[in-house]
């Protein structure tokens, strides 16, 4: 008997009933468990042996076609929903970070130019100190420039002071002596913090304007709102951006605090800031050569800026004429009167 029958056949009892066929019937039982096992394990090896295949395409005949088309069809509905949700993110993420302005903003926001009004001089701030102070005791008969706005405004207020420090640095003037730079918060929320803070930054950002001389004012609702009135300087709360909207500009006042001149934008040329000074203060500031080009400009109260008019500079010719013929005519009398008294 071979190894694997011996290894298969089970072992014969002990004992006489144990006979001829029985153990015979047993050795072939075992033989045929034997050749099922060949087979099985030869079928396991050949199947490891084979290389991994991958199926054919599908033909024509079995609807291959149709079933590339189906997949197309079917990557193109996936991209078309990956690019509508990448493009719904974006106009999310767009809408988050761009708040939109009001309907009626230029209703509510800009400046209403109240020529010759007067603002109310009792109304009471606290300076960059904390110290309560009124309007009337910072015109001191001199020229005011009033800088409507917020310290800390995160967009154009800081532009507006900057203009107004290049200006003022340009114009020959220094505040405190001929003139005042007078900024006043529009925030009630506001404290004398937050003007020391503003007032620092701009004294480092521009030497030489004299920000220290400036006064930074901050107040109650009380105060400001009537002055804010006064000078026709409209704005207004947006919650949704958390800031002010408000117009860009300056305010020029007389020494008796009454509105000379409008000065918009975020920039304001030395000259004009001058003319402006000058004008205010009725000719008590500046010479007689910035009374002369007054008289050879007008101010534009549609742009806020001096312009130099043809009307304005014939005026002075037809003024500087009369005074010259004036004075020849008197020369002219005076020598005749002399050449008569003179004897003979």
């Amino acid at each position: 008997m071979s190894y694997e029958r011996q290894l298969l056949a089970p072992s014969p009892p002990n004992g006489p009933s144990f006979g001829g066929e029985a153990a015979r019937s047993a050795e072939r039982a075992a033989l045929g468990e034997g050749a099922k096992i060949r087979t099985c394990l030869s079928g396991v090896a050949h199947r490891k042996a084979s290389p991994l295949t991958l199926p054919s395409p599908p033909s024509r005949s079995d609807g291959g076609e149709g079933s590339s088309a189906r997949v197309r069809v079917a990557l193109a509905s996936v991209l078309a929903l990956t690019l509508l949700l990448v493009a719904n993110a974006c106009l999310a993420a767009t809408s988050a970070s761009h708040v939109r302005a009001p309907p009626d903003l230029h209703q509510r926001v800009g400046f209403d130019q109240e020529l010759g009004a007067q603002v109310p001089l009792d109304a009471v701030f606290h300076d960059a100190s904390g110290r309560a102070v009124r309007l009337r005791d910072l015109l001191q008969g001199k020229p005011v420039l009033l800088v409507p706005g917020y310290f800390t405004c995160r967009t154009l207020c800081s532009v507006v002071r900057t203009g107004v420090a290049k200006g003022v640095r340009g114009t020959g003037f220094t505040p405190g002596k001929q003139f005042d730079v007078v900024l006043v918060s529009i925030d009630p929320h506001e404290t004398p913090a937050d003007a020391r803070h503003a007032q620092r930054m701009d004294a480092a950002n521009h030497p030489g304007a004299g920000v220290a001389q400036w006064h930074y004012l901050t107040g109650a609702q009380t105060s400001i709102a009537p002055l804010m009135h006064a000078v026709g300087f409209r704005y207004m709360f947006d919650a949704r951006s958390d800031q002010f909207d408000h117009a860009t500009g300056i305010v020029v006042l007389t020494p008796e605090g009454k509105v000379s001149q409008y000065l918009f934008g975020v920039k304001f040329p030395a000259e004009t800031l001058r003319l402006a000074l000058v004008d205010a203060s009725h000719g008590n500031v500046g010479t007689l050569i910035d009374r002369l080009v007054l008289l050879c400009c007008q101010y534009d109260t549609s742009t806020g800026r001096y312009t130099l008019t043809i009307h304005r500079i014939m005026q002075g010719l037809g003024v500087s004429f009369a005074v010259l013929l004036a004075g020849l005519i008197l020369f002219l009398l005076r020598a005749e009167t002399h050449r008569k008294e003179a004897p003979p």
